[in-house]
């Protein structure tokens, strides 16, 4: 495969060129979708402190969380360098008050620098090469008191996934990550809660909520299948999603993640202080 056709940027990022019908029907299409978004229009209110203020959704995809904001109030910034999913979130969010930017997550000092008082960022850290430094950057943007809300593709909840499939050789030998090719939509760089504590502390951002989303539903031998089934699954999910230890299993991590009022910004190339 040439540079050229390659799914990945020069920096190693996953590309999404050519994906939003992928996209569309394998992550939003299906009932782990519907159940995804279910509960993040639950667990968003709770977690977040919301009250219309402009909101930076850094790696929008397809604008289902631009328009679950902007429908609230926010007027939103929607950032995305995949041509086809941005166009494909304009011509959903016609009518919202939703600003395009075409930049990847390291192009927002230039493009974004804020500082913001709410940033979204939701499965975009496991697709990119550096995660650690892209954390940074957001943190960077966040003004005194603002929230970032974060999404991640969980590590231990994908080893556990592929031991109840019973790929053991793959999980005893930790080879979890996607390699970035072709159609595949496994992350190449899923992470850890640990990862997360200790990079937030690194960038002087305090972990004030965390959650698990889809907990249950990823480890059912058979899917939910009646409308009743799908009700109690997400009542199941709901319960547990914020519950030790379930939440540690959730397919996907929520964290909000706040600077402190009297914290100074910091860069990606400075050292943390108070």
């Amino acid at each position: 495969m040439s540079d050229a056709d390659s799914p990945l940027s020069p920096a190693g990022d996953r590309h999404f060129d050519g994906l939003a019908d992928k996209f569309a029907a394998s992550l939003y299409g299906k009932a782990r979708g519907e159940l995804r978004l279910a509960l993040l229009d639950r667990l968003l209110p709770e977690m977040l402190a919301l009250d219309g203020q402009p909101l930076l959704d850094v790696g929008g995809g397809l604008g289902q969380l631009a328009a679950w904001f902007a429908d609230r109030g926010h007027p939103v910034t929607l950032v995305e360098p995949a041509a086809e999913m941005r166009e494909r979130a304009r011509a959903e969010l016609t009518g919202r008050s939703v600003t395009f930017l075409d930049a990847p997550l390291q192009a927002l000092p230039e493009v974004a620098p804020g500082p913001w008082s709410l940033i979204a960022c939701h499965a975009v850290l496991e697709w990119l090469a550096d995660p650690r430094s892209a954390l940074a950057t957001l943190a960077a943007r966040l003004a005194p008191g603002g929230q970032l809300s974060l999404m991640v593709f969980n590590r231990d909840a994908l080893r556990f996934s592929n031991v109840v499939k019973g790929n053991l050789d793959k999980a005893l030998a930790d080879r979890l990550e996607g390699k970035g090719l072709r159609q595949r939509l496994t992350p190449i760089s899923p992470l850890t809660d640990a990862q997360i504590v200790a990079w937030s502390a690194e960038c002087g951002l305090e972990i004030r909520a965390v959650a698990g989303v889809r907990v249950f539903h990823d480890y059912l031998r058979r899917p939910a299948e009646s409308d009743a089934d799908r009700e109690r699954l997400l009542a199941l999910e709901w319960r547990y999603c914020r519950h030790d230890p379930h939440w540690r299993l959730g397919r996907y991590l929520l964290y909000t993640l706040v600077r402190p009022e009297t914290a100074s910004i910091v860069t990606p190339d400075e050292e943390p202080h108070p």
